[in-house]
């Protein structure tokens, strides 16, 4: 949602709010009260505060704090100790703010008159604060409605990008030709690593159709790729592959790690030089830690991916997918191009 939308959401909602304080006011004044003593005794008096500052201060600490550190990460719990500790301290401030007009008002009032007033003021303070979490929802979840359908318009482009990112012409054609080099020397492993070009066109055609696959079968995608990789050199440390913990039921969606993967060993040293590329998985109660690091020279260009997937599309893959569930961090230092990805998931 545009910003200047939400401006006028609040302004908005706090007119109403004073419209409905000043029909208040002038219910309980008989209609004695002209609208400008109408106004000045709203605005302009001790009244403005007993009125708006416990619901500003409610409203705006549940909208930007609450919402953000308890309610997006649905700590529920802690949401509700932290809403009464908020309101309890709006209702005091604004207390104390009134002390003085209160002794004007009420002589010197008692303990438990101040008291009985910051909780009332606590009370504001929390209907206020509830309707601001109500607004930010609204405001968050439109949010995401919108950048779905800005998504969704892209999904065609999106897909036709995933498929022909993975395995580009040159890697296809380099491998058939090893394994045709391979069949006169050994056809069992010639027919090992055809039967892995198999699996990984099979697992493009088939499985990145659907929106969650089993992590073991992403994984055995990136270990098919890497295994076809390793037979274009001689260089046996060229490729470092790490895998850690058990896939178990995981789910996840498909091809998140293959584009950073497939461009590491596009943009990576000579083969003779090794090793050069670094992949580690690591898997640990629903959080899978990926890493991928290459060493290029720097004559060769490296701008993130070059597979029609660039890091943009990337990233909003992955807000999409796994909003607040996962880091990207890339870096490109001294010949040393490297991606971490975490993405906390779940089992199911």
């Amino acid at each position: 949602m545009k910003k200047p939308v939400i401006y006028l959401l609040h302004m908005g909602y706090w007119l109403l709010y004073g419209l409905l304080m000043s029909t208040f006011i002038s219910f309980i004044g008989k209609g004695h009260l002209s609208w400008h003593e109408l106004w000045t005794t709203l605005f302009f008096s001790p009244l403005a505060l007993f009125c708006f500052l416990p619901g500003i201060l409610g409203f705006y600490s549940f909208y930007t704090i609450l919402f953000n550190y308890f309610l997006v990460k649905k700590k529920h719990l802690a949401l509700v100790g932290m809403c009464i500790v908020f309101a309890l301290a709006a209702g005091l401030i604004t207390t104390l703010l009134l002390a003085m007009p209160l002794t004007h008002w009420m002589g010197h009032p008692t303990l438990k008159e101040q008291l009985m007033m910051a909780v009332i003021l606590a009370l504001l303070a929390t209907i206020h604060g509830i309707i601001g979490l109500v607004l930010k929802g609204f405001i968050s979840w439109y949010g995401d409605i919108k950048l779905k359908e800005e998504l969704n318009k892209r999904n065609y482009e999106t897909e036709l990008a995933l498929v022909k990112s993975q395995i580009n012409p040159h890697f296809l054609f380099n491998t058939i030709n090893n394994i045709d080099v391979l069949i006169e020397k050994d056809a069992t492993k010639a027919s090992l690593y055809l039967n892995k070009l198999s699996g990984i066109m099979r697992f493009m055609l088939y499985e990145t159709k659907a929106d969650r696959i089993p992590l073991q079968k992403e994984l055995d995608y990136i270990e098919e790729y890497i295994a076809l990789q390793r037979i274009r050199t001689a260089n046996s440390s060229y490729v470092q592959y790490t895998l850690q913990g058990e896939p178990g039921n995981m789910m996840i969606a498909p091809m998140l790690f293959i584009a950073y993967i497939e461009n590491a060993f596009k943009h990576a040293a000579p083969r003779k030089e090794g090793p050069a590329v670094s992949i580690t998985l690591s898997i640990d109660q629903g959080t899978i830690i990926f890493g991928c690091a290459n060493k290029y020279q720097r004559t060769s260009e490296v701008n993130g991916i070059h597979n029609g997937l660039g890091n943009e599309l990337l990233q909003r893959r992955l807000a999409l997918l796994y909003p607040g569930k996962h880091t990207l961090d890339i870096s490109d230092q001294e010949g040393n191009y490297k991606v971490n990805l975490t993405l906390r998931t779940h089992e199911n």
